[in-house]
């Protein structure tokens, strides 16, 4: 996709750009670090010079390049790239905008690997509103921030509070993902923890 779409419409088109990003997520999710961080900054850079420094698809290869940050351990690029589109997103595409959400619960992921517990509490509250709103109450993204918020509350040592979150995630997951499926492995295990 990625040499026909240079081919036919240039290095430097939006749509490069497009596949450029889509190609990073999976490089990130294999793991293949090396390959996913050229083509991020790439995906970045032409939209950026295409699309101008606000628009809503420049946002899209911030949050992934700031995944990918993220799992190299390199907290303070990944914070300053999620903040950057967060601020892109609410202003193109509104303040609770599923996508808020997703760079919200992203950002509060760096901030807890920082020790910033505390900060990522109204990230968490924030990313679960707007996907309860947006989405279903039951959607596995919803599940995920519910977990994660977990994780935060039961941080500061509020396990009464943690447990329902872990288990409001976990009742999600089996009802939509089924018994079986690896997702459910997070809120068990940290169920397991916190008992």
């Amino acid at each position: 996709a990625l040499a026909t779409r240079e081919k036919a419409l240039g290095p430097r088109s939006p749509e490069v750009g497009a596949v450029l990003c889509d190609l990073g997520i999976v490089y990130v999710a294999q793991g293949r670090f090396d390959k996913a961080g050229p083509a991020l900054e790439r995906s970045l850079s032409i939209r950026e010079a295409a699309l101008g420094a606000e628009h809503p698809d420049v946002a899209r290869s911030l949050n992934e390049l700031g995944v990918l940050r993220w799992r190299e351990e390199k907290y303070p690029a990944a914070e300053t790239l999620f903040t950057r589109a967060i601020a892109i997103w609410e202003k193109g595409r509104g303040a609770n905008h599923p996508d808020v959400a997703k760079a919200c619960n992203n950002l509060a992921l760096v901030l807890r690997e920082e020790g910033r517990t505390h900060a990522t509490i109204p990230l968490y509250q924030r990313a679960l509103a707007i996907y309860e709103k947006a989405l279903e109450p039951d959607h596995p993204r919803v599940a995920r921030v519910l977990n994660n918020y977990g994780q935060a509350v039961f941080d500061q040592g509020d396990y009464t509070a943690a447990a329902p979150l872990f288990e409001r995630a976990l009742a999600i997951l089996e009802k939509t993902l089924g018994p079986d499926h690896p997702d459910l492995a997070a809120p068990l295990n940290n169920l397991a923890n916190l008992h």
